[in-house]
């Protein structure tokens, strides 16, 4: 008897479960968790090449030493954060390790825009390499941060919606912290527009604006006659006459 309310309670239980959204809930907090660690995967995968790329650099372009200092001091940024599974329950955390790879990922930017001045680091066959692998590591990041969003996304939707959200109370499973675009007040700033800035001077000869007229030569001074020019049409016909004709 005992055996058989024991077995009626644990199917009504489990009912109960997967009628509020637990079953759900536990779902989609593993997909969060395995989209989370492929972050952290091509992170470290960036922070692995830093060094490498570093060195050669500096091989070639030593004087660049802000630059070089700049990835230097971010990604021991990075590595001094212990970066965990449990970040993404620590919301503090979490934005803080977020910033350190906004900073990794900016100063990575601005050493690449000072190697297009040392065109013989460029040819360098190791850079090119390093190079080809950060951006593949980028975009990998890109495509791993992607997923992450919206797992987080589902996951919070649930969280918040009833009657799921009872459910969530009760288990203490709150809310994600999300993945921002770090720069997002600039990008989503319109572009400034200013008419009111006078045209630029033309040079001095340069060529005239398109659809003008073109300036007439003058016409030159009539100088005297030709000797050459032929006789007018009376006196042809006096030399005739005088002739006899």
């Amino acid at each position: 008897m005992i055996r058989k309310f024991a077995g009626l309670l644990a199917i009504v239980a489990t009912l109960s479960l997967t009628g509020c959204g637990y079953n759900d809930l536990q779902r989609q907090d593993e997909g969060i968790k395995a989209a989370w660690s492929e972050v952290l995967n091509q992170y470290q995968r960036r922070a692995d090449l830093v060094p490498n790329l570093v060195n050669t650099v500096k091989g070639y372009a030593a004087q660049e030493e802000r630059v070089l200092t700049e990835v230097t001091n971010a990604r021991a940024s990075v590595g001094s954060i212990k970066a965990t599974p449990e970040l993404i329950n620590d919301p503090a955390a979490f934005q803080k390790f977020i910033q350190a790879q906004n900073q990794l990922q900016g100063a990575l930017s601005r050493l690449l825009l000072v190697t297009e001045n040392y065109p013989q680091l460029k040819s360098d066959a190791l850079f090119r390499d390093l190079t080809a692998q950060l951006e593949g590591t980028e975009n990998r990041i890109a495509v791993a941060r992607n997923r992450y969003i919206k797992s987080v996304q589902e996951y919070n939707t649930t969280v918040r919606q009833f009657p799921t959200n009872l459910t969530a109370m009760v288990f203490k499973m709150d809310v994600k912290p999300n993945l921002t675009v770090d720069n997002e007040a600039a990008i989503t700033a319109p572009p400034k527009v200013d008419f009111n800035k006078a045209p630029a001077a033309a040079a001095p000869g340069a060529a005239p604006a398109a659809g003008s007229a073109p300036t007439t030569a003058p016409a030159p001074a009539a100088g005297p006659a030709s000797k050459s020019a032929p006789p007018a049409a009376g006196d042809a016909a006096g030399e005739l006459m005088k002739k006899g004709y």
